[in-house]
């Protein structure tokens, strides 16, 4: 299993401007220290092995939407963001013109999760096929929503590709093709829902919108069975823990803090941080990565748990 990131940002989409460009430009020629490249490829390969990623890379970047590519024909990604544009070039560039079947599952429907839809290409290709799971009464109601005029030139009805959408109960495990999910209510405004997906004997959570009480017991000891063994959680990591516990109590959203020690009492592989605090720049979510890498250590058992903060064009083998 591949896991693909096209979308890490939470509740609106952000991109480098000018000011942050021009302060990464800076610090890499202060890195180069005077040197002279001959070439393109001389400057390329000091940039890719000698500068630090907060120079050479953003974390983004577009809402959330993350691909699993499983090995099968089909399609499978998980919510609609802003990152929903890019992977829909991606799947119309591999297919080459032949018809695609795409598998949505949607956490929830607030217009961060489903701003891409309108502009995901494979939606206007006749012959596509798109599935589009959730456990909300409301998900195709929201999607059509967000069509109608006067919010898109482009109503929903007007879509070329075949357009399902199927209910899913929480809890309940669903076998299609080569992947199993299983869905798990959480903690959010209007709720979300976290997936399970087990696909060639690999263990994929996605959960983000969720809030955590671990005081609350035995909520977290479901969530600690739900995250069990899992290869790799992509975590909502938005907030700092005294945030979660004072200011933005009851937002909806968690912190790195949190995620270490579910994913430590699961048995967890790898913790990727997700679903980025628009206001963090990079050095931000880099300084929080570096935290979060050394609570671990500190707090660290027999097994080690390796932990990552997403970027849009993350790839993940399983």
């Amino acid at each position: 299993m591949r896991v693909r990131f096209w979308g890490t940002r939470g509740s609106m989409p952000v991109a480098l401007t000018a000011a942050d460009v021009r302060d990464k430009l800076a610090q890499a020629l202060v890195a180069a220290d005077g040197r002279r490249f001959e070439s393109f490829g001389a400057a390329y390969d000091f940039a890719q092995q000698e500068l630090p990623f907060t120079l050479t890379h953003t974390f983004g970047g577009h809402s959330s939407c993350v691909e699993l590519e499983t090995g099968s024909n089909e399609y499978f990604v998980c919510d609609m963001g802003s990152g929903a544009r890019p992977f829909g070039a991606h799947v119309l560039a591999r297919q080459g013109g032949r018809p695609a079947t795409v598998n949505v599952f949607m956490s929830h429907v607030h217009w961060d999760h489903i701003m891409g839809f309108p502009f995901f290409g494979p939606a206007y290709v006749p012959g596509t096929t798109i599935r589009i799971h959730g456990c909300h009464d409301i998900l195709e109601q929201a999607l059509r929503l967000q069509q109608a005029p006067p919010c898109f030139p482009v109503p929903f009805d007007q879509l070329a590709a075949k357009i399902e959408f199927v209910k899913l109960v929480p809890g309940e495990t669903y076998a299609g093709g080569s992947v199993s999910v299983t869905p798990k209510i959480q903690r959010h405004s209007g709720d979300s829902y976290g997936y399970r997906f087990e696909a060639g004997g690999k263990v994929l959570i996605y959960s983000t919108d969720s809030e955590h009480k671990l005081e609350n017991r035995g909520e977290a000891e479901a969530f600690v069975a739900f995250f069990r063994d899992a290869d790799l959680v992509v975590f909502d990591a938005m907030y700092s823990l005294a945030e979660v516990a004072s200011v933005k109590a009851d937002w909806g959203h968690s912190s790195n803090i949190v995620g270490v020690e579910l994913c430590q009492m699961a048995g967890v592989k790898h913790l990727v941080l997700f679903h980025h605090e628009p206001s963090s720049d990079d050095a931000a979510i880099e300084a929080v990565l570096r935290d979060t890498r050394r609570l671990e250590e500190l707090t660290r058992g027999a097994r080690s748990l390796r932990v990552s903060a997403a970027y849009d064009g993350l790839e993940i083998d399983l």
